[in-house]
């Protein structure tokens, strides 16, 4: 069983509660607009990372992060681009790559809004943790913690964290 932390939009601020709540997760995944290489070092010294840029993020960040990242964890495909929308409204191009990929797990960011939907017709679970930071009109900061054990996504926890 691999343990996840997933957060997005930090917009270059990193509440130090994010780090104790992730504290017993395997790895730290980030769903775009960084905003700052200082959050990335503070979350790679902390915790494998794996992530990609958003709108926000600067060339360097760009550099060292794709725009869109596709990998597998334990028997579960995941698809994460930071602008890409949720089931019924994709991005374009996005759900053409959900089914050439066979993802199991699609995760965005961007929209600051919290989402956990199951998308039926792909057979895809998506994820967007909102925004961890205190940049933008979420009157909530959040972020996900879940598990993902063979072909199973479980344990999926909600994280409020003080408003901004």
């Amino acid at each position: 069983m691999t343990k996840i932390g997933l957060l997005s939009d930090t917009h270059s601020y990193l509440d130090e509660k994010i780090l104790e709540h992730f504290a017993h997760c395997d790895e730290v995944w980030h769903a775009g607009d960084f905003g700052s290489e200082e959050v990335i070092q503070t979350l790679s010294d902390f915790k494998p990372l794996r992530g990609v840029y958003g709108n926000i993020d600067a060339a360097k960040v760009r550099q060292s992060f794709p725009e869109q990242e596709v990998f597998t964890c334990e028997d579960v495909v995941v698809l994460m681009q930071h602008i890409a929308g949720y089931p019924g409204k994709y991005a374009k191009g996005v759900k053409d790559d959900i089914k050439k990929t066979k993802a199991g797990l699609f995760i965005s960011g961007h929209s600051h809004i919290l989402k956990i939907i199951y998308d039926e017709s792909l057979n895809c679970l998506h994820m967007n943790p909102g925004a961890a930071g205190r940049q933008g009109w979420q009157k909530v900061r959040t972020v996900v913690r879940f598990a993902v054990d063979g072909k199973e996504i479980k344990n999926c926890e909600i994280i409020e964290l003080l408003p901004r």
